[in-house]
C-alpha cells in the first residue's frame, strides 16, 4: 500500500520556450486527448490533497488552486507558497508539463517511505535529477524553505540541502514539454501502441 501523500503541481509557468514570445499556457496543451495538467493530476490520483499553483482552470478532478505572490515569481517560490496548504508527511511535487509521470510517482513514494532520505527524485537518462518530479518529506522541504525570499530562485537551490535517493526514469517518465519538439515527442509517445 502506498504511503499517504499530498501533491503539489506547478502550473503557472509562462512557457516561453514554446516559440511564442508572448508565452504559452502549457498546462492546457493537449497530449493524447488530455491536457497536460489533467495528465499530471491523474498521476497523483491517490493524493489526499492536490494543490495546483497556477491560474484556475477546468480540471477533470477536484483540486485546490492557489497562486504565489507575486504571480510569476518562479518555481521555488511556487513550491514554498504551496507548502502552506499541504498536510501529509510526504508531498509529491510535479511540474504540469510532465505527461508520463504516472508510473514514476509510486516508485518515488516507495523509495522515500522505505528509507531515511529527505527526498526521492527521478533521474533522467542523462543522469540529471528532476526536482519537479520528486517526493519530499514535507517537514524537510519546509525547513529548507524557512526564512528566505525565494522569488526568482531555482528549485535546485531550494532543495540542495536535502539528502536525496535517486530513482532512475523508465521510458518517457522524465519527458517534459518545454519546447515544441518535446511536445511533438510526447504526442507521438501518447499515440503509440504500448510496446511488448
Amino acid at each position: 500500500m502506498i504511503a499517504p501523500f499530498d501533491a503539489l503541481v506547478l502550473a503557472g509557468g509562462a512557457g516561453q520556450r514554446m516559440g511564442d514570445p508572448r508565452g504559452t499556457d502549457k498546462a492546457g496543451l493537449d497530449v493524447g486527448g488530455v491536457t497536460l495538467l489533467d495528465r499530471v493530476l491523474a498521476a497523483v490520483v491517490d493524493a489526499q490533497r492536490c494543490v495546483v499553483v497556477g491560474p484556475r482552470r477546468p480540471t477533470a478532478r477536484a483540486v485546490t488552486f492557489t497562486i504565489e505572490e507575486p504571480a510569476g515569481s518562479g518555481p521555488a517560490a511556487a513550491i514554498v507558497h504551496g507548502l502552506s496548504m499541504v498536510h501529509a508527511p510526504i508531498v509529491v511535487v510535479l511540474a504540469a508539463d510532465m505527461p508520463f509521470a504516472a508510473t514514476a510517482v509510486p516508485k518515488l513514494i516507495d523509495a522515500l517511505a522505505g528509507g531515511h532520505a529527505d527526498a526521492a527524485m527521478l533521474v533522467d537518462n542523462s543522469g540529471r535529477r528532476q526536482p519537479l518530479l520528486a517526493a519530499y518529506r514535507t517537514d524537510a522541504l519546509r525547513r529548507c524553505a524557512d526564512g528566505r525570499d525565494w522569488r526568482g530562485a531555482s528549485v535546485r537551490a531550494l532543495t540542495e540541502g536535502l539528502t536525496v535517493v535517486e530513482v532512475a526514469a523508465a521510458g518517457d517518465e522524465a519527458l517534459d514539454c518545454d519546447t515544441p519538439e518535446q511536445l511533438t515527442a510526447a504526442r507521438e509517445a501518447a499515440n503509440s501502441p504500448p510496446s511488448g
